[in-house]
């Protein structure tokens, strides 16, 4: 019988990739905590209406991507490919968007039937930020803020570049959406088969073609930039203003339009030129006309995701010095020695929390639990056999410094010597 194996496009994160996930999600938890947003834990599956009404029918994400299934009650249910429609359903449906301002977080697995690839999987880790009721520019500015400071206490700060654009207002871009098509149109000849569909539903979503051959074409399509309101570009002004007081450096990339509808006024990505084609590592803009598109009072919105995998990515060039899941390993031979280690292992974590001990309890030769020590990337090792418990004395040796010789010390004096080679 063949082994079954995990999903297409779907991983699995193993317990030697797994301290580089905490390292990154620690310092982001950190970040939005100094920045007072509050974390909001929703379900993986919605239903389908909810992203049809979101995201919008005509996009790629609905129409080729989402996993979506008949329950038994015949109930048509998607599990999420992104978290903001279910974050905002979450508030409206509990009634937290009324007279409120608030900063959310989220974080978990989305999924996407996408084509598996470097840095794209079809489950993909996602820490999402969602603000609501402000429409000052200064929060679209915050969200840069945050993301900027992230990337600078991550150490990744010059590998990512931010681009930004405005794409006004709906009625800005009605007006901006005929004159595209009505360009397009005149070189219809010249589309791709992609953007042909594209012409019909969502025009806008042409100037993100990824076709070479199409890149002329693009570049001279008209500006959304050219057919906003003065309202409009106040907004962007201010932000980019706000970017230039502190020293952030930045691309205004008229391009830059989202994949999802929803967006409107500022768009943003942070990018990557050592990713390859996967080259967005965060994204987000604002999008107030979303919460009245659910069925909700028109407010105001703004927020960003991050894809994990393709931050990991980053962080690996880096190549940081983590620290696994043991520090201390005790080892133990002899009758007298089993009771006394467990004894003496919770003594340890009592006293120092901190402590990552792990003790053999597998049993074998001393040699063999040596070896489990030095692989488990523990820096020392407690050994206590027969002759250590006559003498109430336990062996210390490090394992990572050969020249160190082993010390018996005695048991009373084991938490001292610990905390004097830095495990508090």
């Amino acid at each position: 019988m063949a082994n079954i194996q995990a999903i297409r496009g779907m991983h699995d994160v193993l317990p030697e990739q797994t301290p580089l996930w905490q390292y990154a999600e620690k310092h982001i938890r950190d970040v939005l905590a100094s920045y007072g947003y509050s974390e909001i834990r929703l379900p993986i599956v919605e239903k389908t209406e909810l992203f049809k009404r979101s995201i919008g029918e005509v996009t790629d994400i609905v129409e080729k991507e989402m996993y979506t299934f008949d329950d038994r009650n015949g109930d048509s249910l998607t599990l999420r490919p992104e978290g903001t429609a279910g974050c905002l359903r979450a508030c409206l449906e509990h009634g937290l968007l009324h007279n409120q301002v608030h900063r959310l977080w989220y974080y978990g697995p989305m999924y996407r039937h996408e084509r598996p690839q470097k840095g794209r999987y079809r489950q993909f880790f996602q820490f999402g930020v969602e603000t609501y009721g402000m429409a000052s520019a200064d929060i679209d500015a915050e969200m840069l803020l945050l993301t900027d400071r992230l990337w600078t206490r991550l150490g990744i700060r010059r590998k990512v570049r931010l681009q930004l654009n405005s794409l006004g207002t709906i009625a800005e871009r009605l007006v901006y959406r005929e004159a595209l098509v009505a360009y397009f149109n005149a070189h219809i000849t010249h589309l791709d088969e992609d953007s042909l569909r594209r012409l019909q539903t969502n025009p806008l979503r042409i100037l993100d073609t990824k076709n070479p051959d199409m890149k002329d074409l693009v570049t001279n399509a008209p500006e959304l930039m050219e057919y906003l309101g003065e309202e409009s570009r106040g907004h962007f002004q201010a932000i980019l203003d706000t970017l230039d007081s502190v020293g952030i450096e930045y691309d205004i990339n008229t391009r830059l339009v989202r994949g999802l509808d929803y967006y409107s006024k500022t768009v943003f990505e942070w990018v990557t030129e050592e990713l390859g084609s996967q080259g967005t590592v965060c994204a987000g803009g604002r999008y107030d006309g979303l919460i009245e598109q659910l069925g909700g009072r028109a407010n105001h919105a703004v927020g960003f995701a991050m894809g994990m995998e393709r931050l990991l990515l980053l962080l690996e060039t880096l190549h940081l010095p983590l620290d696994g899941p043991v520090q201390v390993y005790v080892i133990r031979a002899g009758a007298a020695a089993q009771t006394l280690g467990l004894r003496l292992a919770e003594q340890l974590r009592s006293a120092m929390p901190s402590l990552k001990l792990q003790l053999d309890c597998a049993g074998g030769s001393v040699k063999s639990q040596f070896k489990k020590a030095d692989k488990s990337g523990a820096q020392y090792a407690l050994i206590l056999g027969e002759d250590e418990v006559l003498r109430g004395e336990v062996g210390v040796k490090s394992l990572r410094d050969a020249t160190q010789a082993q010390q018996n010390i005695a048991l009373q004096d084991v938490i001292v010597h610990l905390k004097a080679v830095n495990f508090l």
